[in-house]
């Protein structure tokens, strides 16, 4: 190293994969130049952000570990998007898991960046990971209530995924109804658990396409900006054009 400039030396470092850090650490470490030692201590921040990542994830895995421990192999994590609109679906997805994904950055949605959910989006769906993705429109959601809607959108993305999970994690304090397997629920579980983060993500990066697509179908409503939630946009959207077929009426009843 100490033949090559700091610029050569920067671009190697760049470059390098997440086992190479330690070594690299200690080698530019002891370098002459001031420049390369700030180099050896920006790859050791690094180096503490990457395990500090690797450590949040595992222990987003320990209510799934405790599962496997009491006999279950395949945890189904559920999530849903899209209780609260005005107009649009809610969108349930089920998300199975054997083993930890390990996915960088993932967590509860609301929490996750839009770059980064489509980019954990892309991985989920491109791997071996078992999903389901299950969704109940707005005219459901005026017939049943939001509660039932949004427990016949999980009930759909458990039918939709490939294989049957053996124990159901739920996000929240209400149990599924009506579904044949054991399960249990876990508040605030998209930020505590990886199967219902993994739901969580594909649950609100497929309901946001949705609503874009409405958007281009309503183009005054705004749905790609708002996704449907009661914004002042919206709802003054609504009062100058009128409803569309995909506003929740039973939602509208103290504004339109």
């Amino acid at each position: 190293m100490e033949n090559l400039s700091v610029k050569e030396i920067k671009d190697i470092v760049q470059t390098s994969s997440y086992d190479q850090y330690l070594s690299y650490i200690n080698i530019l470490s002891k370098d002459k130049r001031e420049s390369v030692k700030k180099l050896a201590m920006s790859l050791s921040k690094k180096l503490d952000a990457v395990r500090k990542e690797e450590e949040r994830l595992k222990n987003m895995f320990i209510i799934e570990e405790t599962l496997f421990a009491e006999g279950y192999k395949k945890i189904g994590g559920v999530d849903e998007a899209g209780r609260g609109p005005l107009a649009g679906p809610v969108v349930s997805a089920c998300v199975i898991l054997d083993k930890n994904p390990m996915i960088d950055g993932i967590d509860d949605s609301k929490k996750v960046s839009e770059k980064n959910r489509d980019r954990i989006f892309d991985t989920i769906v491109n791997s071996d990971i078992i999903y389901g993705i299950g969704i109940s429109d707005s005219n459901e959601i005026d017939e049943y209530n939001i509660l039932n809607a949004t427990f016949l959108a999980m009930k759909r993305s458990i039918a939709m995924a490939s294989q049957r999970p053996d124990f159901i994690i739920v996000d929240g304090n209400q149990q599924i109804t009506d579904i044949n397997h054991p399960q249990r629920c876990i508040v605030q579980g998209d930020s505590k658990s990886i199967s219902i983060a993994c739901a969580s993500i594909l649950a609100k990066v497929t309901r946001d396409k949705i609503m874009k697509q409405y958007a281009e179908i309503y183009p005054q409503y705004g749905f790609d900006k708002h996704k449907g939630y009661g914004t002042k946009e919206h709802i003054e959207a609504i009062n100058k054009y009128g409803i569309t077929p995909i506003h929740r009426l039973s939602f509208l009843k103290n504004i339109y």
